[in-house]
């Protein structure tokens, strides 16, 4: 056993353990897991919202959303933070919040409670979203760093999938999301509690994994990263990874601050940094979280009810995770620009069907579209949709931001791409209610596609591949 730092865990051999690497990297992205359930419990809880507080369209969008500030402030310091005190201290931060927020969430009975809960689940799951990452990518080796890294969005995915299915459970066993349940407490509040279980365990499971090796020597302490490259690695491959990790930091170490993001020569952000913003933007503009936020609320709005909007939810969370599985097995082989650029040319074409089968809808009496015969196009489209995202911005660019930057600046850039991916996410969050009822689905689903196509532009000319790289290999 090996006792570092109150962390306990188990040295099983002299040579690269990829067993206790991928072991150490699965209870990382139970981060990951709770970052997908807790973006999508949400989903099933919009009707038990209105009803619960009286809001209107603007209000629900901004109760909805609301964890998306949180998200943001929560990515931005975690990304400070760690490099201040550790990925693995903010990790179990991150833990804490997720069970306060569960708990409250579910208990909340006034509008402005309910957004301070959510609020305290966005700043554990932007902490989650950047460190997991970043944790996995200075904990795995270059040759299957993408791999281990997909396994986050493998994580969210599931997570997603998960809240989908049980909020399906729940509403069908209680005859709706409004119905009085176990305890004669709404079964959307049950929603929430859920989250509970796999947020106990992501605290408890943090105590058994190691600091970050590279961490470690930034903060001076060689002896522990030695000692936990050599149980990762074995002692050969660890004391030249050690130096390398050294060298890299050799000619700059000063502690590592925001300012490092700018350059000193040219008085302006570094270009890496412009790129991660722009992956971090683009993940948000093409409207992905429209559908994991809103599927319920969209499917319905186009004829379907509760109980199909539901289920539909569930077919797309199972299309997710087979999209993610294909990413994980090839982003190794294949590289990370090639899945990027599939997948923008995918979204820009499945998002222009979907518009097309929103304009050529009736409208029913009660002012929802009536799809008829473009019912099943859209659906097909809306899953081959999913099914593009998940097999490329959705895992490709957590894989990207986690490895991209430079040793010295990774916590700092990490803050800034992070923040920007949630206030993106926030503001496509916030404005689909007030699109939805202004220039209705079709207006709506065609700013997506456009967006997909732009991206499409930026992955061709600005990025570069990053496969089989060694951290610090990185340039900013």
């Amino acid at each position: 056993m090996y006792n570092n730092n109150n962390t306990i865990w188990i040295i099983m051999n002299n040579k690269e353990n990829v067993l206790l690497i991928v072991l150490v990297c699965l209870v990382a992205t139970i981060g990951g897991f709770l970052f997908g359930f807790d973006s999508g419990v949400i989903n099933g809880t919009v009707d038990g919202l209105q009803t619960a507080f009286g809001s209107s369209s603007a209000g629900t969008g901004f109760n909805v959303s609301s964890m998306l500030i949180g998200c943001a402030i929560g990515a931005f310091c975690a990304g400070r933070l760690a490099d201040r005190f550790g990925r693995r201290p903010i990790l179990l931060i991150a833990a804490v919040f997720f069970i306060i927020s569960a708990w409250g969430s579910g208990v909340s009975v006034t509008s402005f409670e309910f957004v301070i809960y959510r609020i305290l689940g966005g700043l554990a799951v932007g902490a989650a979203s950047v460190m997991t990452p970043a944790y996995i990518s200075e904990i795995a080796p270059a040759r299957y760093r993408g791999t281990l890294s997909t396994l986050q969005q493998v994580a969210i995915i599931f997570g997603l999938f998960s809240a989908f299915v049980s909020n399906y459970f729940l509403a069908n066993t209680a005859g709706g999301s409004t119905a009085l349940f176990w305890l004669d407490f709404e079964t959307w509040r049950w929603m929430f509690w859920v989250e509970l279980l796999p947020a106990c365990l992501f605290l408890i499971a943090l105590f058994f994994i190691p600091e970050s090796p590279r961490y470690l020597i930034m903060a001076g302490k060689k002896e522990a990263a030695a000692r936990v490259l050599s149980s990762l690695y074995g002692d050969e491959t660890a004391a030249s990874k050690l130096n390398e990790i050294v060298e890299s930091l050799a000619a700059d170490k000063h502690q590592p601050k925001l300012s490092d993001l700018i350059d000193k020569s040219k008085k302006r952000l570094r270009p890496i940094v412009w790129i991660g913003i722009g992956l971090a933007t683009f993940q948000q503009l093409v409207g992905i979280n429209v559908v994991f936020y809103y599927g319920a609320v969209l499917w319905q709005a186009a004829g379907f009810t509760e109980s199909d909007a539901l289920l539909i939810n569930i077919i797309s969370g199972f299309v997710s995770i087979l999209a993610v599985f294909i990413t994980m097995y090839f982003i190794d082989k294949i590289g990370r620009k090639p899945f990027l650029l599939t997948g923008s040319i995918g979204m820009t074409v499945t998002l222009s069907v979907i518009v097309y089968a929103f304009l050529n809808a009736d409208i029913g009496p009660t002012g929802n579209l009536e799809l008829g015969e473009q019912g099943i196009t859209a659906l097909i489209a809306a899953n081959a949709y999913v099914f593009f995202f998940n097999l490329s911005w959705g895992p490709v660019m957590w894989v990207m931001l986690g490895e991209m930057f430079p040793n010295q600046i990774r916590g700092s850039g990490l803050a800034i791409t992070g923040f920007a991916q949630w206030i993106a996410n926030f503001l496509i969050t916030w404005s689909f209610p007030v699109m939805l009822t202004g220039i209705g689905l079709a207006g709506a689903y065609g700013f997506y596609a456009f967006c997909a196509f732009v991206s499409v532009i930026f992955v061709f000319k600005f990025l570069h591949e990053t496969k089989g790289k060694e951290l610090e290999q990185m340039k900013g």
